[in-house]
């Protein structure tokens, strides 16, 4: 397809399950934006600058995916980049809810933009940044469900958590 299309979240940490959603998206559309909201309302672990370097690190050898920050409305966000496409994953029914509900907002605030709905490969459908976090700061191995780079940034996170 010749579209743009925004994959949009936190991130907070990008796990392997979003690097996966990713490469499925990118084999679909001509550019994919992996768009880290800035997320005020989360109290994000990693700051905005963080999360966008940690996605860059993860993504940067996939060719048309580009990653950006935003603060706002995703509709103005996509609109600014061109993006008329966004991507969100369903890992389990207990998604479907909220991510219909954001699917149909988003369709009033950006009529011209469609959602797209991708699953996981199986192995990441229980993959969670929450739970990531949670692991990580109980000192269990995150290393099976993130990036070897988010790994040791969660690490970092957790050493100056321990010491301060």
């Amino acid at each position: 397809m010749h579209e743009t299309a925004i994959y949009p979240g936190s991130f907070d940490p990008i796990t392997n399950g979003h690097v996966d959603l990713v490469h499925r998206a990118s084999r679909l559309f001509e550019h994919v934006i992996l768009g880290v909201a800035k997320s005020a309302v989360k109290a994000p672990t990693f700051s905005l600058e963080r999360r966008i370097s940690l996605a860059e690190t993860v993504l940067g050898d996939i060719r048309n995916v580009r990653v950006i920050g935003f603060d706002g409305l995703l509709a103005n966000c996509a609109r600014e980049h061109g993006a008329t496409v966004m991507v969100r994953g369903l890992r389990a029914v207990s998604d479907f809810e909220h991510e219909f509900q954001l699917a149909s907002m988003n369709r009033k605030l950006a009529p011209e933009m469609e959602t797209i709905f991708l699953t996981p490969d199986e192995g990441f459908t229980y993959i969670s940044s929450s739970l990531i976090r949670e692991i990580a700061f109980m000192g269990g191995d995150v290393g099976p469900f993130v990036p070897p780079v988010v790994k040791v940034a969660l690490r970092e996170i957790q050493a100056e958590r321990s010491s301060g």
